[in-house]
């Protein structure tokens, strides 16, 4: 295995190197330099060792994306302890689980968040910190309370004078393979998977990154982080890679509406897009769409002469809409419209559509705009392998199996589900169902396991919902299914039960209705249901007693 270097190194590195240039900012809020950013972590890192956290020590972080929850989870990583990214999407119930799981120590939690979770739910916590001052919501430890009340002065006791370059001694992990943090692909007890993500692979996606647009993304150079943090596409190529780079992040603190994305991109300017597809078609069709399909524009690219000036000029103004600036998009986390796709290639817009998966940390497949293939999802990126599980695997799709440095190192506290999806040679089995050109293009076909994709790249066990919905009133099985971006539930009621009732079909709809408006009340905003349907037979089943699920979808 060639020598890998250490993350933690390389960001003591950056801060040093980048000292004096504008690092984190809060979007029409505070700016945060690289010097900024060290005397926090210098400070949290206090807080830990006056209150006892150890080496290894799990820290939880729950909010919305912002500077401070940068800083906790970089001064988390470079203390030594071990980050759990928690969605600020879960539910109060999914949080707690989580937290429970990961055995972690202390949450840093988001105002919105903390208004939410109930501590007593989460026993084993020594304390819960407000992400955004750094103040105890919950203190179960002396040691921790006093660290917190007393931090300033614990601070000044130890920099007198100042705080400088000279003064930042991280922690160094002592293996590659050492682990950094621990990723939860989703919240709900049975189905939770916390993904085990070793320093390796934080590093070997950073030097991807590196390699593709390290030239082209210069020091100093701004993005806008949209995906939240706390997923690995986000975490990986809208704040790490670039942190690491000597760039300027701006976080947007807020619900990302495409009203609020369109403004940002054009007072921020970024340099690079990375997004879910949901974003993109919804800024083309807004802003670009109503701009362009009338009867002249559509007479004039039509024609062949003009057409090229036409599409040029079209392109560039797509562009306008991404704040002038940008190299490339880079696309992923769920499958692209295709209505959309087509016309940005047509236009030569400068996009590209990446796959990856949490348990690689998250890059798998990219290529640059200028090579990718449409309707592809990029080659094997550096340090990645890929192979199609399929005797023909240009023309008969099989499972997509991918091994490397990017692979975690398993699910924490589940050698059974490790054992399930690692194979003895190190192939992680991703599930989803694929094939291969002769250049390596990959392209993706669907889904062998059940799990959704949300529009905005988050991952939807249709089991956690319809175990839900199956104890409900009247209710005797159920399939959650996805149609564009709404899913859809479709239910075969109790009818021996509502024939005793003398309920009608206009009765069953109604239960079925309610039934609905509770289930989305213990639901995140983006597995709610949109609809039921009723079924009036027994689903198909296989020997086993499996729902066909292919069959409804």
């Amino acid at each position: 295995m060639e020598k890998i270097p250490s993350f933690n190194a390389l960001i003591q590195k950056s801060i040093i190197d980048h000292w004096d240039m504008d690092a984190l900012t809060d979007y029409k809020g505070q700016t945060l330099q690289y010097h900024d950013v060290a005397r926090k972590i210098e400070k949290v890192h206090i807080l830990f060792e006056n209150s006892g956290i150890q080496k290894g020590d799990k820290i939880a972080l729950c909010g919305r994306n912002s500077s401070q929850w940068a800083v906790a989870f970089i001064a988390t990583l470079t203390y030594g302890a071990i980050a759990v990214p928690i969605l600020h999407e879960f539910m109060p119930e999914q949080i707690h689980n989580i937290v429970n799981h990961s055995d972690a120590k202390l949450l840093f939690a988001g105002d919105h968040v903390a208004g939410t979770i109930d501590p007593e739910q989460m026993p084993h916590l020594e304390g819960i910190i407000r992400s955004t001052d750094y103040s105890l919501i919950v203190s179960r430890s002396e040691k921790l309370t006093y660290a917190r009340e007393n931090l300033n002065a614990l601070y000044g006791q130890k920099y007198p004078k100042y705080f400088r370059q000279e003064h930042i001694n991280y922690y160094i992990e002592q293996s590659p393979d050492e682990l950094a943090l621990i990723n939860y692909t989703s919240g709900t007890t049975g189905f939770s998977k916390g993904v085990m993500i070793p320093y390796r692979a934080l590093w070997s996606n950073y030097d991807f990154a590196c390699n593709v647009l390290g030239t082209t993304i210069k020091c100093g150079d701004n993005i806008i982080s949209i995906l939240p943090m706390a997923h690995m596409y986000g975490m990986a190529f809208e704040f790490i890679f670039e942190f690491l780079h000597g760039c300027h992040v701006y976080y947007l603190n807020r619900t990302p509406s495409p009203a609020i994305i369109a403004q940002a991109f054009a007072d921020i300017k970024p340099r690079i897009i990375i997004a879910v597809p949901l974003v993109i078609e919804k800024i083309i069709r807004k802003k670009v769409f109503p701009k362009i399909q009338n009867n002249r524009m559509r007479l004039l690219l039509q024609m062949p002469i003009i057409s090229t000036k036409v599409r040029d000029m079209i392109c560039q103004e797509v562009i306008k809409a991404f704040g002038g600036e940008i190299y490339e998009v880079i696309i992923g986390g769920a499958a692209f419209n295709q209505e959309v796709e087509q016309f940005l290639h047509r236009i030569h817009f400068p996009y590209t559509v990446g796959y990856g998966a949490t348990e690689c940390a998250p890059i798998i497949c990219y290529s640059d705009w200028r090579s990718f293939v449409p309707g592809s999802c990029g080659r094997a990126v550096i340090h990645m392998q890929v192979k199609i599980d399929s005797p023909d695997p240009e023309n008969i799709p099989g499972e997509i199996l991918t091994r490397g440095l990017n692979v975690m190192l398993g699910y924490y506290k589940n050698e059974e589900a490790t054992r399930e999806t690692i194979d003895k040679d190190g192939w992680y089995h991703t599930g989803d169902l694929g094939t291969m050109d002769g250049d390596g293009n990959v392209f993706i076909n669907g889904r062998s396991k059940n799990m959704l994709l949300g529009a905005n790249g988050q991952n939807i066990y249709p089991e956690e919902i319809e175990d839900k919905l199956n104890s409900m009133t009247l209710v005797s099985e159920s399939i959650v299914v996805q149609r564009d971006t709404k899913l859809v539930a479709l239910v075969h009621p109790d009818i021996d039960e509502a024939n005793a009732l003398n309920f009608n079909d206009e009765d069953l709809a109604g239960i079925m209705e309610q039934n609905r408006n509770t289930l989305n009340q213990m639901l995140p905003a983006y597995e709610k249901i949109s609809e039921v349907e009723i079924h009036k037979e027994e689903f198909a089943k296989t020997p086993k007693k499996s729902i066909k699920r292919y069959l409804y979808s």
